[in-house]
Formats: C-alpha cells, sequence, structure tokens
C-alpha cells in the first residue's frame, strides 16, 4: 500500500500535468484562429484636400492643384495650371489659403 505522502505526491503531479496540457492546448488553439483583416483600412482624406489621382490630375471636385515645395496652389485657367503637377488638391482656393498656400501671381 502507498503511504498518504506518495499518494499525494502523485497527485500534484498529476494536476500539474494536466494544467500544462491544457496551457499548450488553449496556446496552439489561439496560434491557428488568427484573425485576418479582410481589407486595409480607409482613411479619410485630411479636410480641405485630397491626393492627386493615379494619373496626375487633379480630382473634378478639387480643381485647385497645390505644390508643397513651394507653397503654391495654381487655379484653374492659370498661367501654369496645366504643367503643374500637384502634390494636393483643394476644392477651394481659400482652403488652401487656409492650409497655408498662396496664389501663384500669374
Amino acid at each position: 500500500m502507498a503511504s498518504i505522502g506518495t499518494a499525494l505526491r502523485r497527485t500534484i503531479s498529476l494536476v500539474a500535468l494536466a494544467a500544462a496540457v491544457g496551457a499548450l492546448v488553449s496556446w496552439r488553439a489561439g496560434q491557428s484562429a488568427t484573425p485576418v483583416p479582410s481589407a486595409a483600412p480607409q482613411w479619410p482624406p485630411l479636410p480641405g484636400w485630397l491626393r492627386v489621382l493615379d494619373d496626375g490630375s487633379a480630382p473634378p471636385s478639387h480643381p485647385i492643384k497645390a505644390k508643397e515645395s513651394s507653397r503654391i496652389f495654381h487655379v484653374p485657367g492659370g498661367r501654369f495650371y496645366d504643367r503643374t503637377k500637384p502634390d494636393r488638391c483643394y476644392a477651394t482656393a481659400s482652403d488652401a489659403e487656409a492650409d497655408g498656400y498662396r496664389q501663384s501671381k500669374s
């Protein structure tokens, strides 16, 4: 017959082994169930301006072309409007001015 001390050690060992196996199974289940986002998050544009279209032109809703390097914006019909490659596009001249840009002189 086993003594009480031996039985107690075996019970503690079995409980520890069961806890370790349970923790391993739980960790493994969490590893295989990693959520995958369905699509990249879409952030709205900053108020007042939009990014340039893929072809380098201004969106129809935001015809004002602005260059970040010079902090100058060009309006449709302006002398350099057609050849300006914008960094930002604004809906109105006042939006561009509010963002720190100045209108081209010609």
